[in-house]
């Protein structure tokens, strides 16, 4: 038997203040890392709470020693947490589902630098810029430098020395326009160094400044009669400009903006980052993150900003989210929630991404695992219709009569989620006289749920009427004298709203007309009338049938049934002959089927 942790005697040594907390198991491996801006009050939370979930309860059943970090402030909590978690990888915390190596745009750190992109980052003073998660947004910027800048793509050493020596000649590049040359010293290092400067502008974002720039060189090159020279300018303007149409979303003004949204699941969640400078998206990039221990959406979106924030070596002062974050440092960073303008415009940018992205995701997890979805779509009905078990087996009823003639009962059964027609019944209204639908109700209920008690078939976890607080309480009615009404949840649908009822509440449940619980409910309650009408239907039809034999003296129920088994119709019973007749009925009756069918000819 493991030994007992003394959780009392640890908390001892762990001080109120900011920082990171460590959990260890019996094998000295670390199983949990976490942030606080108190620390013994958090730690001491998950052994002191009778309320924490289920893995969260394993987790502390295999602590067996505490580590703690202290830092200066939470913003520095926030960043340890994360460089730990991605360097340990826990198996208690967040995994962050995102194992590629995203490319960069280097400028290299040399004479005349080149500027390329690359997956792999050298400490050799070169500049990285990026990363990019769309690779062919980062083309597209390479392709507009290209266009823009005439660079040098050859690795030469372009030493002064070397240049003044005459060691280089010019290759087919510079033939082409595509370089100015400065191996033979064509081209100045500072006219070089002025392209570069413009270039890591345009990197950050910060076109503007660059077009601000453009235009004034332009009003010069023209007031010194530079014609030629200000063409060239012109042309460089329009095609930044037209870039920056492409890429602004929003005022210039805002800018150095980082924009994150959430979207989760029972096990996952996703999180979506903008980077905004000057009302431009520079960077922008989704993750998916697999739950450990139930995690709320605060910490996950918490976590997630960290690892964004180092990952694209983000500095921001100002980051928008969709709700508040308990992170206290507003003299660093300030979070905010908009609700109206720009700001606002840009949060629902974001949330549109993660929703796509996780609908995406989600998608083709359950093409390869049907499974997954029958759990989330049964998973996300029991959270919407406020249930405390699953709802894998349901059952619908709906009513059908016929100007109160001919009413019957129609159970469609959906088990898992989809329809389960070996199970769908339906009754004869036995006991209910003239069209009374609240009766009617009551009567097929407690039929089909005596039976199932009586047979000891298990109960549904859900009960679908169709019908709106009168056919719901008729069938309390009936649950509540077989004392199964709280075995089970019911509640009404009403066609007009699609408004959901429960029992004893006036107040109906309106769901999202989009949601997946309502597409089920409604395809169930539509299953049930379709399933109703056709048993209605061959029952009225055989109804009128068998009422028009009943009308003729001296033929009953009894012999009306055996004239349509043997002919088939009413039809063939009014063409057959005396002869035919008597095949089925005595001499009497024969002349009585044919003297009426006279009579309705003559009239």
């Amino acid at each position: 038997m493991a030994e007992k942790f003394d959780y009392r005697a640890a908390l001892k040594n762990v001080p109120h203040k900011p920082g990171v907390y460590q959990y260890w198991d019996s094998e000295k491996e670390l199983i949990y890392i976490g942030k606080a801006k108190d620390l013994r009050n958090r730690v001491s939370s998950y052994f002191n709470n009778p309320n924490v979930n289920a893995k969260t309860r394993v987790l502390v059943s295999k602590i067996r020693d505490i580590t703690f970090t202290i830092v200066d402030t939470e913003i520095d909590a926030w960043l340890l947490e994360n460089s730990l978690i991605k360097k340990h990888q826990p198996r208690y915390n967040v995994m962050l589902k995102d194992d590629k190596t995203y490319p960069w745009i280097i400028i290299k750190n040399e004479n005349y630098p080149r500027i390329f992109w690359t997956r792999r980052i050298v400490r050799d003073g070169s500049k990285y810029l990026g990363p990019y998660a769309s690779v062919s947004m980062m083309h597209n910027i390479l392709g507009l430098i290209k266009e823009t800048y005439p660079l040098r793509t050859c690795n030469l050493a372009l030493t002064r020395q070397n240049i003044e020596k005459g060691k280089f000649k010019v290759c087919l590049e510079y033939q082409l326009g595509n370089c100015k040359g400065p191996c033979q010293d064509y081209q100045t290092e500072s006219d070089y160094d002025h392209n570069i400067g413009e270039i890591t502008d345009i990197l950050n974002g910060k076109i503007g400044a660059v077009l601000r720039g453009l235009r004034a060189d332009m009003e010069e090159a023209i007031s010194t009669m530079n014609y030629e020279y200000a063409h060239k300018l012109k042309r460089k303007f329009e095609l930044l400009e037209n870039y920056q149409s492409k890429s602004t979303v929003v005022n210039s003004s805002i800018t150095d903006i980082d924009v994150f949204s959430i979207a989760s699941e029972e096990k996952y969640a996703f999180v979506n980052f903008l980077k905004i400078m000057n009302g431009t998206i520079i960077q922008t990039q989704t993750i998916e993150l697999k739950k450990r221990l139930d995690e709320s959406d605060e910490e996950l979106l918490t976590l997630a900003i960290s690892e964004f924030r180092t990952r694209y070596n983000s500095h921001s002062k100002e980051i928008i989210v969709p709700f508040k974050v308990d992170v206290e440092d507003s003299s660093s960073i300030k979070f905010t929630v908009p609700k109206l303008g720009e700001k606002r415009k840009l949060l629902d940018l974001s949330q549109k991404n993660v929703q796509f992205f996780k609908k995406e995701r989600i998608d083709q997890y359950e093409k390869l695992n049907p499974e997954i979805r029958t759990e989330r779509l049964l998973t996300q009905m029991m959270k919407d219709l406020r249930m405390n078990q699953l709802p894998r087996h349901i059952e619908c009823f709906d009513n059908s009569n016929f100007q109160g003639k001919y009413p019957v009962s129609a159970i469609v059964v959906f088990k898992d989620g989809k329809p389960s027609k070996k199970d769908y019944r339906h009754f004869n209204v036995k006991t209910v006289v003239g069209p009374d639908d609240f009766a009617t109700m009551e009567e097929a209920v407690q039929r089909r749920y005596r039976r199932m008690l009586d047979e000891g078939t298990e109960l549904p976890q859900l009960i679908i009427i169709d019908g709106g607080k009168g056919q719901l309480s008729s069938a309390m009615k009936s649950l509540k004298l077989l004392g199964i009404e709280k075995q089970v949840t019911i509640i009404g649908i009403a066609k007009r709203l699609e408004e959901l009822y429960y029992p004893g509440d006036q107040y109906p449940l309106y769901l999202d007309k989009k949601s997946e619980t309502l597409k089920v409910i409604q395809q169930l309650r539509d299953e049930a009338h379709r399933f109703g009408i056709t048993f209605h239907r061959k029952k009225r039809d055989q109804g009128t049938l068998v009422t028009e034999l009943d009308l003729i003296d001296g033929i009953g129920k009894t012999t009306s049934g055996k004239l349509l088994k043997y002919f088939r119709s009413v039809k063939k019973v009014r063409e057959a002959t005396e002869a035919e007749l008597l095949e089925v009925v005595n001499t009497k009756q024969a002349k009585a089927i044919i003297s009426y069918f006279s009579a309705k000819v003559v009239e």
